[in-house]
């Protein structure tokens, strides 16, 4: 019968190359972002041209229609007709945003509806509550 000899190895240290090389490739992505998100951007220099035009910043525009069925333009009250005259003036492209009470009438809200679509407008959001 042989007899086997159990033998243990000890583990004196602890292999911590793995670590540091994961380490070091966590602090290089840290300090990549960081640069990124203190400056917001990209840092890029712009060229410069003779013959460019400043375009307006696209603000939203906002239709309110409260319980009542009165609507406003932005904090302008105005009836069907104006509403619709003063939103054939604005780009159709421009986000028009509809809040309209849970209390007005559907009829309202589809009179709003049928204008921006007879006008064809393309950005349009309907504010809710969670």
């Amino acid at each position: 019968m042989a007899k086997y000899k159990k033998t243990r190895k000890r583990f004196d240290e602890i292999n911590v190359i793995p670590f540091i090389d994961i380490m070091l490739v966590l602090l290089v992505m840290v300090l990549t972002t960081a640069t990124f998100i203190k400056q917001g951007v990209i840092p890029v220099d712009l060229p410069e041209a003779k013959t460019s035009e400043k375009e307006e910043l696209k603000k939203e525009v906002t239709v309110y229609v409260n319980a009542n069925g009165q609507m406003f333009l932005e904090k302008e009250k105005v009836g069907l007709e104006v509403l619709e005259k003063k939103l054939s003036q604005i780009s159709r492209t421009q986000t028009v945003i509809l809040r309209s009470d849970k209390e007005s009438k559907f009829q309202d809200f589809v009179s709003v509806m049928d204008i921006l679509k007879r006008l064809g407008h393309e950005q349009l959001y309907i504010v809710t509550k969670e």
